[in-house]
């Protein structure tokens, strides 16, 4: 159950991580539209170290299934189509390391979800996947790194789904703001670096 403190974007409210998938295929344009979306994130010196890799033809869906951890392959059997996520390691404008590629990656995941759900598509991120052996089978530059796997689709039956995970195929729970939010407090006579 969700309970709302606040008049949030609807958007926000109804989106979830669904497991019920229909093998029904995504238009290409929906899925450029995602990936369009996904790039309008805010990114630190908008360096934009995001890096996206479609896959939604049938022979290398089926390719890309094989890397999935068990469990997932468990209730990914008709996912349609995958946005690989990856970013840069390293700023373009002066070579150094990034240490917010992956916060700034993970926003770019945010509105990519949120754009799919606009759209009536859902989604389903995942870690639970080979991702050197993957990044390997892709010959990613050493550069980037993959931080997750994202299912994308229909919202299909769920009584296809295997028993146990038909329990699960709903909204989770979220902790309530006074869980997440604290009040930050400065020592007094501390200096800033």
């Amino acid at each position: 159950m969700r309970n709302f403190e606040y008049d949030i974007m609807r958007e926000i409210k109804e989106r979830w991580s669904p497991r019920a998938f229909s093998p029904e295929a995504v238009q290409e344009e929906d899925l450029r539209a995602l990936v369009e979306a996904a790039g309008y994130a805010p990114s630190c010196f908008n360096e934009q170290p995001w890096r996206f890799m479609l896959f939604n033809e049938a022979q290398e869906v089926a390719r890309l299934k094989t890397y999935l951890a068990a469990g997932n392959q468990e209730w990914n059997r008709q996912v349609p189509a995958y946005v690989l996520f990856l970013y840069d390691r390293q700023f373009q404008h002066n070579g150094k390391d990034n240490p917010w590629a992956a916060f700034d990656t993970g926003t770019a995941w945010g509105f990519l979800s949120l754009e799919a759900h606009r759209r009536k598509l859902i989604t389903h991120a995942m870690a639970g996947f080979s991702r050197k052996a993957l990044a390997e089978a892709l010959e990613i530059p050493e550069s980037l790194e993959i931080i997750a796997l994202v299912a994308v689709g229909k919202y299909g039956d769920p009584s296809a789904l295997p028993e146990a995970i038909q329990a699960r195929e709903k909204p989770g729970s979220r902790r309530t703001i006074d869980e997440s939010l604290f009040k930050g407090h400065l020592k007094e006579n501390k200096k800033p670096l």
